[in-house]
This record gives C-alpha cells, structure tokens and sequence, in this order.
C-alpha cells in the first residue's frame, strides 16, 4: 500500500531522542524551550508555546483570546473537526464561512457577505479561525482586512502548513493574525509523534498559553498575589489543563526542523509533477494563490463527475493507493446538526466534498511510487465502464 501520508524519521531524530532518554529529564526540561526558540525564528514570530497536539494549541490559542460563553467564532467548513471544536470548548457558538472552490480556504468574499449580515443582526464572532486547507495559506489580508475593523480576532489553523509561506513571509510570523497554530502528527511536514504549537508575538497572550498548557500555574512573582513564600513556591492563579509537550516529542520536533526546507520542497516538487502527469485527465487540480507556496500537506484533486467520487476511491484503494478525504464537511457532522446546520448551509464546502481524494504526497515518495498512482488514476479514470 502506497499511503496517502508518512513519516521521516532518519538515525538523526532517533538519536535525539536517545539523548533525552539518557538525560535527566523526560519533561519540563530544556528541550521544549529550543524547539520553541527554533521554530519561532524560521517563523519569524516573537514566541512559541508547544503543547501535546494542535487541539490543545487550538484550545488555548481561542481561550487566551477571551473566547467564552455567549460569545461566537468562525471557521472553515472543511477542516478537521478540531478547528470547530475548540470553540465549543471553550462554551462559545461556531458557525462556518464557506470556502473557496479553488483553494479549499476561507472566501474572503463569503467572509464579507456573511460580516455584513452579522452586522445587521448585531452578532459578531469574537474570533476567527481561518485554515490553511492541505498546506496553502488562506487570503489572509484580505481576511485580515475584513475582520480587523470589527475587532474579530484571528486564530489562523496552520496545522497543514509549516515551512509554507505567504506574500513572501513565513506561515507562523502573524502579520495578519493574533495567534497561528501548527500540528506535528506524524503525517505532518515534520512530526514530534504527537503534538503542536501556538505561534504569536504578542507576550501577553505566549504567557496565558503557557500557563493554561500547565494547569494556571505560574512561578512567576510579578504574576502572584503576593510575594513568594520560598524557591519551591508556586501559584494557581487561573483555571489550566495539562498540554505539556515532553522532552522526548521536542527532541524529535527539534532534529526534524533540520529538515524542514527540504521537506518542503520536495513536497513542492512531487506536486508540480502531479500538475504535470494529472493535467489531461477529467479532473481538477488544486488551485494556487500567486502570493503563496504552499507546504503541501495533502494533494487533492477533485473529480469532473461527482458520480464517479465512490468508485475512483474503492478503486485505488484496491489497488494498493492509500487515498483519502479531507475532509467531511464539520457542518454536516451529527454534532453540529443538533445547532441546525444541514444539507445546503454551504454549497462550495459539499460540491468539494463530493469530488475530493486526498492522493498520496509525503516528502518520501519516489518518482517510481507517485507513477503508479498517475497510472491506477489513469486506468481507472480513461476506461470504458462494463
């Protein structure tokens, strides 16, 4: 089986790993900071706060920005349910922006038809959360633009997109954004197991996050309702959860940055060739925004004929290609049903939906590996049906 996404992990990053196993500490110890330090200058952003997955970063990213009862956030309809579930965390009403048929992101024109609407039903979402579908950048001027008069603030769902960039800077600097979030699952750019990270430059918001990823606990004097009682002191001063990341996850996340730029472009590279060998056949390809390079997370094409979606899947399937669907539209999940979404709420989100195959990409795949998925894509797509 060809997979749709995998790991690469060299001797280097089992080595780091070794290193802290052999150390002192397995958690809380030096490494967390250096894996924050290093991504936080390829980003180009202030600070990093690492957690044990996106969610957890999703989840204090939104809760750092105030997000609360009776309050309101967007997202994307096509994204893990993650994305949308943070703000229910946090006891806050989600509601969805339609995307992009092109580029599976947020529409900035849906944004601003859908803000005009809120302005006249006088609710606005508190925050935003734009993601970054497969690796390529939202518009986020444009969406910055939009929501930044209102005082919306903006979360950007970065998980697909390290080592992307966007008008010329990194993904993660949070030129247009309060807050950016990546992930490190192992199909990921690059992978620390499990895990993720909150970017921003804002140190207000880098210290709430990293004292709610640490159950609120803050050793910080200037931050205490008195003065210390001793070196061993410590205080509570807001309700957390435990998101720590280990020492062992940073030590990989750490090594694998190494590698990142290189990851990247071949991921770039490997996609151009599928622009190349796909373009004759009764699909579309993703569509790229001029002012970005995507990091290439996922490849996904979209079928000409909706009817097909079913058995092109099966198909490569049975042929040994592990293709996917990213993802499930989140208004049409049993959960979100219960709030009223259904069938129709957002057309370009299910038109995708019906017609998209996430095929595989991932910075390991050979010339030789990605020819067999254009030849099965081929077969299936040019035969005649019996």
């Amino acid at each position: 089986m060809i997979p749709y996404g995998k790991q690469d992990i060299s001797d280097d990053d089992m080595e780091a790993v070794a290193r802290v196993l052999r150390s002192d500490f397995l958690t809380q110890g030096p490494i967390v900071p250096q894996f924050e330090a290093a991504l936080a200058e390829i980003c180009g952003a202030a600070y990093g706060v690492a957690v044990n997955s996106a969610t957890s970063a999703l989840h204090i990213a939104v809760a750092s920005l105030g997000l609360g009862e009776g309050d309101l956030m967007w997202t994307s309809p096509i994204t893990f349910v993650a994305s949308a579930n943070c703000g229910r965390y946090c006891g806050a009403d989600v509601d969805f922006v339609d995307i992009d048929p092109e580029t599976f992101n947020m529409c900035p024109q849906a944004l601003a038809a859908k803000l005009e609407r809120a302005i006249a039903s006088g609710r606005l979402p508190k925050v935003i959360v734009p993601v970054h579908m497969g690796g390529q950048s939202a518009a986020m001027r444009e969406i910055a633009d939009l929501c930044r008069p209102h005082g919306i603030r903006i979360v950007e769902d970065a998980s697909h997109a390290v080592g992307g960039s966007y008008e010329d800077s990194p993904v993660g600097s949070c030129q247009y954004s309060d807050i950016t979030i990546f992930s490190f699952h192992p199909v990921k750019i690059v992978t620390t197991a499990e895990g993720g990270m909150a970017m921003t430059n804002d140190a207000a918001l880098a210290g709430k996050m990293s004292r709610l990823r640490s159950h609120g606990i803050t050793r910080d004097e200037g931050e205490m309702t008195h003065a210390s009682d001793g070196p061993w002191y410590y205080q509570q001063i807001e309700l957390g959860l435990n998101y720590r990341m280990t020492e062992l996850q940073a030590a990989l996340g750490l090594s694998q940055l190494k590698r990142l730029a290189a990851f990247v472009d071949r991921r770039n590279a490997l996609a151009d060739r599928y622009d190349r060998l796909l373009t004759d056949l009764p699909l579309r390809l993703p569509g790229r925004q001029a002012a970005t390079r995507s990091a290439f997370h996922l490849y996904i094409i979209r079928l000409d004929d909706p009817d097909q979606h079913s058995t092109v899947f099966e198909n490569l399937r049975a042929r040994g290609i592990g293709v996917n669907l990213h993802y499930i539209p989140v208004h049409l999940q049993p959960y979100y049903r219960q709030f009223g979404f259904g069938p129709g709420d957002f057309p370009a989100a299910e038109d995708y939906y019906a017609r998209a195959i996430s095929i595989p990409l991932y910075a390991g795949l050979t010339d030789a590996d990605q020819d067999v998925v254009v030849a099965a894509l081929t077969d299936i797509l040019t035969s005649e049906p019996t």
